[in-house]
């Protein structure tokens, strides 16, 4: 094992023993008792349990009566609207047959929501995007709170989805549970020729159908969107903490071998409850080792910076204490093996033909990069996912996956990497700490000095762009008041056409925010999820227009090139919206998550660490503002537990 991970993944150890410990001592005893009692229905007075199976039909109904067989909650994410989750509208039926078949039987427990990014960026309602991540914890925890089952498969693929549906069923450690994916489309318009129209469309050289015509060719039927954004580096990370069937994330839609991995699914699910041959609860899967392996993917990879969030969250629902800290040390000693859009121009579907997810586990299991010594829901150690899933004769079989890469300019080994270190770096000075992609960012690009130009909303800076304003001139983009507690930490991905415009005019650009950029964050240079954030006091409410700020993503820098006493004496010129102002498409429905937000670097959530329910630690990933004291009402007011999370 690589020593630098192993130190890692011990610290991270150590930092969560307390809470770690009370976490699994919860889920043991829930699970004992599942083992001793049987199947979790069974212990249900007889109003609960007719309740329970009134609608059930077919040989469903009696087993649901009896107590012999155990019960797997399907938990579903489908909606016809999104590509990605199309394809779950017919997994219920082959996920009950294949369970039945098992010996089992399964119901859709429950829904939850899953919104696009994609279409509310720039909008409304893409300030509920990061707190539908935890709509979807609660979600899924309402969904196994009958006390019907005994496994729960878990459907989703988007954004927050995946993240929401892990930390709901953490909480319910003492279940086993699988993911199970639909895959990505097929691929379309390549991403070179996209990027290229979005370009043209913000200059002003094509119109809006042109512009339509591309995006529909880039995204064009059922399945994932191609890129290397949120939703397939969910897919990864699943796949390399063992929640995944080996193989099965990268496989298209509507195809045979998706067909069968879908039905593989259910059958293991029956297999791994407290009742079959291989009980694997969810909370034991998730441990510190699999966390890190997570970590150590999304930074081969080069993947979402939004995992820099759900990292953090999702480890805390298992009762582990992740840090930024913890991916910047990480960073330095894991390699940069892929080049999938927008890192580099093939998509997900070219890394798979390239050797995918099997060749890169592999060869960073040979590196000592990865634990191999995990439990996962396929068995025992991680060196299962070195095997590639196949139909002979019909029959879905698993073959281990010799040579290396097909296609070195999409996937290298740790040997050969397109960079030493990790796509995805932490940035720190005295506005605070921050994230910075640079995995798709030019070597001439990782570091600027120039003035700030400050906006408090994206539409100014693209408002500015079209008029003219920024033409001809460096700059560095300040959009504050972006941050969880102010308007949700909207992702602003549509700042990055025209800034690209300028990039690739010849001027020196740079954004700066306590806002998210996404995974398809691209190759303008910035420094995002900045914390602490405007709303909670942090020093980017400071910032004014000209103030010179040099972001080197090299050096792992961010400073305000100001002298202290100066800044010391300002006060903030600006202010997130009140709750007055904070109206439209539903927003005003989560004034409370507003006031519970934590900030970035602790999750951005609302929930604590499981297991460390207590006044040391704070109801909150982060940490909320005092009684009767609102971020957003107060201005720039701090609360003091705020204050001592920013030092």
């Amino acid at each position: 094992m690589n020593r630098t991970i192993q130190e890692i993944t011990d610290r991270i150890a150590e930092r969560s023993r307390v809470s770690r410990a009370a976490y699994l001592e919860r889920i043991r005893r829930d699970g004992e008792a599942a083992r001793a009692k049987g199947p979790a229905r069974a212990h249900l007075g007889c109003a609960n349990l007719a309740h329970g199976f009134a609608a059930a039909s077919g040989e469903d109904k009696p087993a649901l009566r009896g107590s012999a067989k155990p019960g797997v909650a399907i938990v579903t994410s489908y909606n016809d609207m999104l590509s990605a989750h199309q394809p779950y509208e017919t997994y219920p039926p082959e996920l009950k047959a294949a369970v039945r078949r098992a010996g089992g039987v399964a119901q859709v427990a429950g829904g939850v929501p899953a919104m696009c990014d994609g279409i509310t960026q720039g909008r409304a309602g893409m300030e509920l995007s990061l707190y539908s991540r935890d709509v979807i914890a609660m979600s899924t925890a309402i969904a196994l709170s009958h006390d019907m089952f005994d496994a729960a498969l878990l459907l989703g693929v988007c954004d927050k989805i995946v993240p929401g549906l892990l930390i709901g069923a953490l909480h319910f450690g003492h279940l086993p549970a699988l993911f199970v994916p639909a895959g990505p489309m097929t691929s379309g318009l390549p991403n070179k020729v996209k990027a290229r129209t979005r370009q043209l469309y913000a200059e002003g050289k094509v119109g809006r159908d042109e512009l339509l015509d591309a995006e529909a060719k880039s995204y064009h039927s059922p399945g994932t969107c191609t890129f290397y954004g949120t939703a397939n580096s969910n897919q990864a990370l699943m796949e390399v903490m063992g929640l995944h069937l080996p193989g099965s994330t990268f496989v298209n839609p509507h195809t045979e071998l998706r067909h069968a991995l879908t039905e593989a699914a259910g059958r293991r699910a029956v297999e791994i409850t407290a009742h079959g041959p291989a009980y694997t609860p969810i909370g034991e899967l998730v441990d510190e080792k699999s966390i890190v392996n997570a970590c150590v993917a999304l930074l081969a990879t080069g993947g979402s910076t939004n995992h820099t969030l759900h990292l953090v969250a999702m480890a805390a629902a298992a009762g582990i204490v992740l840090t930024w800290d913890d991916l910047a040390c990480l960073s330095k000693v894991v390699p940069l093996l892929t080049r999938i859009y927008p890192n580099g121009q093939a998509d997900v579907n070219h890394f798979r033909d390239a050797g995918g997810m099997q060749v890169l586990i592999g060869d960073l299991l040979d590196a000592g990069l990865l634990h191999a010594d995990v439990l996962t829901v396929a068995g025992p150690g991680l060196d299962r996912y070195r095997d590639a899933p196949s139909l002979e004769d019909g029959e879905l079989v698993w073959t281990p996956v010799t040579g290396g890469s097909k296609d070195l300019d999409v996937l290298r080994p740790v040997s050969d990497p397109f960079s030493a270190d990790g796509g995805i770096h932490m940035v720190e000075g005295n506005l605070g700490r921050a994230v910075s992609k640079v995995s798709a960012v030019k070597q001439e690009h990782l570091v600027i000095e120039a003035p700030a130009k400050v906006f408090d909303d994206q539409l100014d800076l693209l408002r500015a762009f079209e008029a003219g304003e920024l033409d001809g001139q460096d700059f560095v983009a300040v959009i504050r008041y972006q941050g969880p507690s102010a308007n949700g930490m909207p992702e602003l991905h549509k700042l990055t056409p025209p800034l690209a415009v300028l990039l690739d005019r010849g001027q020196r650009v740079a954004i700066v925010t306590d806002g998210r950029m996404s995974g398809a964050s691209g190759k303008v240079p910035a420094a995002i999820h900045l914390s602490p954030e405007a709303a909670d006091g942090g020093p980017i409410a400071l910032v004014r227009d000209g103030d010179p700020i040099r972001l080197d993503s090299a050096a792992g820098t961010l400073e305000l090139l100001v002298p202290a006493e100066e800044l010391a004496a300002r006060t903030p010129d600006g202010r997130a919206l009140s709750d007055a102002q904070w109206v439209g498409t539903g927003r005003e429905l989560f004034a409370a998550f507003r006031r519970m937000a934590g900030p970035a670097e602790r999750g951005a959530g609302i929930f604590g660490v499981s297991g460390a329910e207590s006044s040391h630690h704070g109801p909150g990933l982060g940490f909320p503002a005092e009684a009767g004291l609102s971020h957003l009402e107060t201005g720039t007011a701090v609360s003091p537990r705020h204050a001592e999370a920013a030092r």
